[in-house]
């Protein structure tokens, strides 16, 4: 597909943190079929904008295309994005499954967020395998990886956060995470700047409900205050943990 728009450039310190974090990790080879999760939300369409710009600009030839999880909740209308992706020039697959209704009898003890993060894992990984895509992008940043670590210490008992670039369990998809060394004020910004079209509350049911990881956000952010490299020192921190190769 082609682009019917001009192409949206991201700022320099989105695309250095990006790159880097590619670099560094080995996210993308030449040759690579990469397929982004892409919810509407800020994160993931400031990614998609930035592997475009990749694409357009990198020594390394890989394709790009985008899914979408419509969960079947009061509230999410992934409408917006088909218009989007036209325009963008971006293959797109969207796929409907009833999470939430799945969620009422099969959830067990586990949040609504983790179930449902694991049921469109596994929706975005059949899609990807079914289309030959061999690399799913995911748009967690760093403060999304900060609070899982806290999350794991403080109720888990382990150090333990989101992977880098991992391998699944039956070999033939990576999952990478470019934006592991930006930071969400970097996507708001960006998202807003650029006009990026968001999807309202892209994830209804989560904003409904009081979660772990909004108390972690609440907490981080009131450290933030009193030291500004708390980032800077918790990626240090769980530098390590970034390469194990292993399903989170």
């Amino acid at each position: 597909m082609t682009s019917t728009v001009p192409p949206i450039r991201p700022p320099k310190s989105l695309l250095r943190a990006t790159g880097q974090a590619i670099a560094d990790h080995n996210m993308i080879r030449a040759g690579d079929r990469i397929l982004l999760g892409v919810s509407g939300g800020k994160d993931s369409l400031s990614l998609l904008q930035v592997l475009l710009q990749l694409q357009r600009h990198a020594p390394i030839d890989f394709q790009l295309a985008a899914i979408s999880v419509d969960p079947m909740v009061e509230g999410f209308n992934p409408g917006r994005l088909a218009t989007y992706m036209q325009e963008q020039g971006v293959t797109w697959f969207l796929e409907r499954q009833a999470i939430a209704e799945q969620a009422k009898q099969h959830m067990g003890n586990d949040s609504f967020c983790a179930f449902c993060s694991r049921m469109k894992r596994g929706i975005m990984y059949a899609t990807a395998r079914r289309e030959g895509y061999n690399v799913l992008a995911l748009a967690q940043h760093l403060d999304d990886l900060a609070e899982s670590f806290l999350m794991s210490a403080f109720h888990g008992g382990q150090l333990r956060t989101m992977k880098a670039n991992y391998t699944v369990k039956d070999g033939d998809l990576r999952v990478i995470r470019p934006f592991i060394y930006v930071r969400e004020r970097q996507t708001i910004d960006f998202a807003s700047r650029a006009g990026l079209p968001v999807v309202a509350d892209s994830c209804p049911a989560c904003f409904a409900m009081p979660s772990e990881r909004q108390h972690m956000k609440s907490l981080l952010a009131q450290e933030e205050a009193h030291n500004s490299k708390i980032f800077s020192n918790l990626l240090k921190a769980i530098g390590p943990l970034l390469s194990i190769n292993s399903a989170d």
